[in-house]
């Protein structure tokens, strides 16, 4: 069967229905299972990951493949309250597919559909993945193995909504389009005390602050103005009391960058001037980072030179060449290790991306399943593997 704009809509909208968090996909993983088993089986052979049980992996088998062309969604949500008020609004209280993965899952399955009913000439490897918001769940399947044999990928693609965009707009660029990110925690251990006696104390307060203070001339000071880098503190719990000195004190936050070599940069200058106030204050300060799967999105040169030369003749699409975005993603460490490209899909919204007002376009869909169907016929018929 071939799906049509009022099915494909149906299917988003009972998507959005069930939001479900990071590795806990399991209505999402029955549906969109459910959906693929009603296509024609022809060139299809499915997989699942025992290990990631929420993830599907589905091969389509080309006529004369010479590589094979893996493209990627993300199926999980967030943890936000949704206030749209639509009939279709999420019943999972307290979760919301306000990132669109809902509409990055109809689309993965929408061009799914199409080469159901038209053999490619090269494979095609569609992941459905799980937890991309939280537990790096592209890294997870790839330190799993998952895209070995049968499954190897030798170029990975995928989108993500963009409610800045018009809708149906295609944007990429070459170079890094989303930022890389790390968590970073700190704990500093000093003395606590008597509010009245600070010289019998360590201050484990003034501590944080001058190193907090530090640490932000990091991107002042020490990366090139024309580079980037983000340094954020978003939380800092220390003492109990008004007047007792504070023993202990720990920060939280994160790191962005448009490389990893940036990244790797800043931790290196973090644990610097961690070193330099421990002798300074003659305290103790632990630094712990998580990158997990978020590395930067680095689009492959050529691969995306392909992409979007043909986004830009073709005459369907309406094309934009973007600037890059301190946002992070996961796909990152899957195009780290395969070469790939991401690029954004324009929805429209009202509502910024990760809020409760987030309310992509739907007439989106249908011209992003056109534009990468087009695209990949493309690529699979160019002369080079």
């Amino acid at each position: 069967m071939t799906l049509t704009n009022d099915e494909l809509i149906k299917i988003r909208r009972h998507l959005h229905s069930i939001p479900e968090l990071s590795m806990h996909e399991v209505k999402t993983h029955a549906y969109v299972l459910e959906i693929i088993k009603s296509f024609s089986q022809t060139n299809l052979e499915i997989k699942e990951l025992p290990e990631l049980p929420t993830a599907l992996l589905v091969l389509v088998k080309g006529s004369d493949p010479q590589k094979n062309i893996g493209y990627r969604c993300d199926m999980d949500a967030l943890p936000v309250t949704e206030k749209n008020g639509l009939p279709y609004a999420s019943t999972n209280p307290g979760v919301m597919h306000a990132c669109g993965h809902d509409l990055h899952t109809t689309v993965a399955l929408g061009i799914l559909n199409y080469f159901s009913e038209h053999q490619p000439k090269d494979n095609l490897v569609f992941f459905f993945q799980p937890a991309e918001e939280s537990q790096s769940g592209g890294k997870v399947a790839y330190d799993l193995g998952a895209f070995k044999g049968s499954y190897h990928i030798d170029e990975f693609y995928g989108l993500h909504d963009n409610p800045l965009l018009k809708t149906g707009v295609i944007g990429c660029r070459n170079g890094t389009l989303f930022a890389g990110t790390t968590e970073v925690n700190i704990i500093i251990k000093g003395k606590s005390g008597h509010a009245a006696y600070p010289h019998l104390a360590n201050d484990a307060v003034v501590i944080a602050a001058n190193f907090i203070n530090q640490v932000q001339t990091i991107i002042s000071r020490s990366i090139d103005p024309i580079k980037c880098g983000v340094i954020t503190f978003g939380k800092m719990e220390a003492g109990v009391i008004r007047n007792v000195i504070a023993g202990e004190a720990r920060i939280e936050g994160t790191i962005r960058g448009l490389t990893q070599e940036m990244i790797e940069f800043i931790r290196q200058r973090i644990q610097e001037v961690a070193a330099g106030l421990e002798k300074s204050f003659n305290c103790q300060i632990e630094v712990e980072y998580n990158q997990g799967g978020y590395y930067p999105v680095e689009n492959d040169p050529t691969l995306t030179k392909c992409f979007i030369d043909y986004m830009k003749k073709a005459p369907q699409v309406v094309f934009e060449e973007t600037d890059p975005k301190m946002t992070g993603e996961d796909f990152g460490y899957l195009i780290n290790k395969i070469p790939g490209t991401m690029f954004w899909l324009g929805v429209e919204s009202k509502g910024a991306l990760h809020s409760a007002d987030f309310l992509p376009n739907e007439a989106a869909i249908k011209k992003g399943i056109d534009a990468v169907v087009g695209f990949l016929n493309y690529r699979m018929s160019l002369e080079e593997a």
